[in-house]
C-alpha cells in the first residue's frame, strides 16, 4: 500500500475525516511521529502502592488512589493505617519484586484490590520431621 504525503489539514478541507487523513499505522495505534506503537488502556493498568504501618512488609495495591472501600474490613483494621508507598504502571513487561503482575493486575480488576504479604520464612529448628 502507497502512502501520500499529503499534510492531515489538505485532506481535512477536500472533506475526508481526520482518521481516515492518518496512515493505516495510526488508524491502527501507532505514533505517526516514532512510527511506535502507542501503548493501549488495556495493556497499562496502574496500581498504588501502600505500606501497612501495623505489620511489617505487609503492602496494599490499589485499582484507585486512596480508595480502600474495596479492603475486607477485617484486613483493614488489622494492617491500618496505611502509608503511601509510589504509583506504578502496571504493564505485562512490568517485573515486581515480590508478586507476579499477571495476578495483581487480576486482583485489582476482580477486587480493587491485592495483599502482598511477606514472605514466609521456615527455620530448620521449627520444623517438624515426624
Amino acid at each position: 500500500m502507497t502512502h501520500l504525503n499529503v499534510p492531515v489539514m489538505s485532506l481535512t478541507r477536500l472533506g475526508f475525516s481526520r482518521v481516515a487523513a492518518l496512515s493505516p499505522s495510526a488508524q491502527l495505534g501507532h505514533n505517526p511521529a516514532t512510527h511506535l506503537p502507542i501503548e493501549r488502556d488495556h495493556a497499562r493498568m496502574h496500581a498504588y502502592v501502600y505500606k501497612s504501618q501495623r505489620k511489617q512488609d505487609t503492602f496494599v495495591y490499589l485499582a484507585t488512589r486512596d480508595d480502600f472501600s474495596g479492603l475486607p474490613a477485617a484486613v483493614h483494621a488489622q494492617l491500618a493505617p496505611f502509608a503511601f508507598v509510589l504509583e506504578v504502571a502496571l504493564t505485562p513487561q512490568r517485573r515486581l519484586a515480590q508478586a507476579d503482575v499477571a495476578t495483581v493486575r487480576e486482583a485489582l480488576a476482580k477486587h480493587g484490590f491485592y495483599l502482598q504479604l511477606p514472605k514466609t520464612v521456615v527455620l530448620a529448628g521449627e520444623c517438624d520431621y515426624d
